[in-house]
C-alpha cells in the first residue's frame, strides 16, 4: 500500500446533511406558524389613542329616540274639479295667500250650460201642464158645487110640494095619483141629490191625490233643475279653507275633466313635523307620545299624532308630530328640526355611550378590553333600549367592563385587537 493513501473516515448523516435538516425545521416552523394563525384569532395591532373606549356602568337610564323630522303644514288639501271644462280664467297664482270660498279659477263649459237650459225649459213646460190642470180641478169643483147647490134647493122644493100633496090627499082636495106623482118626484130627487154630494166628496178626494201627485212632480223637476243649475256653479272652482295655493297644475285654455286636480292649498297657521322611525319602534311608538324639539337653545314641547304603521323603504315607518304650545318663530316648511321622543320613565340600567360600533355590528357584539388593557377581544352582546345617548345592556357586558365603541370601519375582520 502506498504511504500517500490513507482511508478517509466517513461523516456522520446528521453532520453531511444538517443545512437541509436546517432548512426543513425552519420550514416545518414555519408551517406550523402558518397553520395556527390560520386557524387561530384574526389579530390586529391598533393604537389605542386613535379609538374611543368607554366604561360600561349602572345607572340612570331613561328611554327616548333623537331623530330629525321635516316641518311640512299642518294640513294640505287638494283642490279638484267638479266638473269638466276649459280654463277660461285663473284667478290667483302660486303661493298666493286666500280665503275659504275666494275663486281660484273659473271654466267653460257651453255643453253643460244647453243643457241647463233644457232642463229650465222642461220645469217650465211642466209648471204651465200644472197650471192648466189645476184650474180645470178647480172648474170642475166649482160646477159640482153650484150642481149641488141646485139640486137641494130642486129637493127641498119637492119636499114641500109632497108634503103638500100629502096635505091635499087628506082634506080630499087631490086624488091618490097626484099624491103618488108628488111622492116619486120627491124621491127622485133625494137620491139624484144624494148622488150629487157624494160625486163632490169623491171629486175633492180625487182632487186632493192629483195635486198632491203633481206637485211632487213639480218638486223633482225643480230639485233636477237645481241639481244642473249647480253644475254651473261648480264651474267656478273656490278655495275650501283658507290658506296658501300651491302647485296650480292647469294653463289657459286646458280641458279638465271631472276630478282633474287643480291645485293644493296648505294651511300653514301651524305645523307639523314629520319623521321616518324604524321598525325596531314600531310596537313601542303610539299617538299621544310626549317629545321635544330644541331649536336656538330653547325647547318646544311637541306630541304624536298620528302613527301610520306600515313599514316601507329602509324598514321604516312615519309618523306625525304637532306643536302642543308656541313654535319657533322663523319655522318654515321644508326645514329639518331633531326632536326627541320620551319613550319610558326613569329607570335603572347597564348602559355604554353610543358609539359607532352598532353601525357596524348591529348591536349584536363589541370589542371588550382585557384588565391589563393591552388586547381587547370580540365578545357577544344584547343592545335592549337606547337614547340619544346611551345603550342599554341586556346581557355579555357588566358594569366595569372597557370597550371599544369607535373605530370598527378599520378592524376589518379581526377578532382581537391589540392596542399599542
Amino acid at each position: 500500500m502506498d504511504r500517500m493513501d490513507k482511508p478517509i473516515k466517513k461523516k456522520h448523516p446528521l453532520i453531511r446533511y444538517k443545512y437541509y435538516i436546517a432548512g426543513g425545521v425552519v420550514f416545518v416552523v414555519f408551517l406550523v406558524y402558518v397553520i395556527s394563525a390560520s386557524f387561530g384569532p384574526r389579530r390586529l395591532r391598533y393604537d389605542a389613542d386613535r379609538l374611543t373606549i368607554a366604561t360600561v356602568v349602572f345607572g340612570e337610564f331613561q328611554e327616548s329616540l333623537d331623530q330629525e323630522g321635516i316641518v311640512q303644514p299642518i294640513l294640505t288639501m287638494r283642490v279638484n274639479s267638479l266638473e269638466a271644462g276649459t280654463v277660461a280664467r285663473i284667478v290667483v297664482l302660486d303661493g298666493d295667500m286666500i280665503r275659504a270660498g275666494d275663486t281660484i279659477l273659473i271654466l267653460d263649459n257651453t255643453e253643460l250650460v244647453r243643457l241647463v237650459e233644457d232642463e229650465r225649459d222642461e220645469l217650465i213646460k211642466k209648471q204651465i201642464t200644472f197650471g192648466n190642470q189645476s184650474l180645470q180641478m178647480q172648474r170642475r169643483t166649482l160646477e159640482l158645487n153650484r150642481q149641488s147647490l141646485r139640486a137641494i134647493y130642486e129637493l127641498q122644493r119637492f119636499s114641500d110640494e109632497y108634503e103638500l100633496a100629502k096635505t091635499e090627499f087628506e082634506m080630499g082636495a087631490s086624488s091618490m095619483a097626484q099624491l103618488n106623482l108628488a111622492q116619486r118626484a120627491y124621491e127622485f130627487n133625494r137620491d139624484h141629490t144624494e148622488t150629487l154630494l157624494e160625486e163632490l166628496r169623491y171629486d175633492s178626494l180625487m182632487n186632493e191625490v192629483q195635486l198632491t201627485l203633481m206637485n211632487n212632480d213639480i218638486q223633482r223637476e225643480e230639485q233636477r233643475f237645481e241639481r244642473v243649475r249647480k253644475r254651473l256653479d261648480d264651474l267656478v272652482i273656490r278655495a275650501p279653507i283658507s290658506g296658501q295655493l300651491s302647485r296650480v297644475n292647469v294653463i289657459l285654455g286646458e280641458r279638465v275633466s271631472t276630478g282633474s286636480n287643480i291645485s293644493e292649498l296648505r294651511v300653514i297657521d301651524q305645523f307639523k313635523i314629520a319623521m321616518r322611525i324604524s321598525e325596531f319602534y314600531i310596537d313601542r311608538i303610539e299617538s299621544g307620545l310626549t317629545a321635544t324639539s330644541t331649536w336656538q337653545n330653547k325647547s318646544f314641547p311637541m306630541r304624536i299624532t298620528r302613527v301610520i304603521r306600515e313599514v316601507r323603504d329602509n324598514r321604516q315607518f312615519d309618523i306625525e308630530l304637532v306643536f302642543t304650545d308656541e313654535m319657533p318663530e322663523n319655522i318654515r316648511i321644508g326645514m329639518n328640526y331633531r326632536v326627541r321622543i320620551e319613550l319610558g320613565q326613569l329607570s335603572e340600567a347597564t348602559v355604554i355611550p353610543k358609539g359607532s360600533f352598532f353601525q357596524t355590528t348591529g348591536g349584536q357584539w363589541i370589542f371588550r378590553i382585557n384588565e391589563a388593557g393591552d388586547k381587547a377581544t370580540k365578545v357577544n352582546i344584547s343592545i335592549g333600549r337606547q337614547n340619544n345617548q346611551q345603550y342599554e345592556i341586556l346581557d355579555g357586558l357588566s358594569p366595569g367592563d372597557r370597550v371599544i365603541v369607535s373605530g370598527y370601519d378599520n378592524f376589518g375582520d379581526a377578532e382581537e385587537i391589540v392596542l399599542k
